[in-house]
């Protein structure tokens, strides 16, 4: 399935303007539903002071927002760059069925946006991660699970 190039240059455009105009990083991103804009976000993780505020998750908040929901089914998202490791998963908790990108993890990494070792940690064993992991009062850890299953109140997701 080919996609949409006007929703791409898009998220480029959003991308360039988040960064001439001091906004934040050069990253785009559009979330389109049957060829309707549902959302758009820009990298706004200084702006903000959040790391998590990348252009892909802002656009799936924001259109999770729009849609009064938390599944973007039937959704595409356009990004200026290919997704992060953090973005990608953000991408597939949502449940969108396409991703279109223009630049590429390497046109990132060479403008300072190196997501190398994150890759990289996501592969290592848990007590081979350079951020130290220690698992604590493990008699109580499916607590909120147990709960979690006997709660009549809970949204399957």
């Amino acid at each position: 399935m080919q996609g949409n190039p006007e929703f791409m240059k898009r998220a480029i455009d959003l991308a360039v303007e988040n960064v001439t105009s001091g906004s934040g990083g050069p990253f785009g991103a559009v979330v389109v539903r049957e060829g309707r804009v549902i959302a758009t976000g820009v990298n706004e993780v200084t702006a903000t002071n959040d790391p998590t505020a990348h252009a892909e998750v802002v656009a799936i908040r924001n259109a999770c927002r729009q849609l009064k929901g938390f599944s973007l089914e039937g959704c595409t998202i356009y990004t200026s760059c290919e997704p992060c490791p953090m973005c990608l998963a953000a991408i597939y908790w949502a449940r969108m069925e396409r991703i279109y990108y223009s630049g590429t993890a390497a046109d990132a990494a060479a403008a300072g946006f190196d997501d190398a070792f994150l890759y990289s940690e996501i592969k290592k064993d848990i007590g081979e991660r350079t951020v130290p992991e220690q698992r604590m009062l493990a008699e109580r850890g499916n607590e909120s699970f147990d709960a979690w299953r006997k709660s009549g109140m809970r949204a399957e997701y």
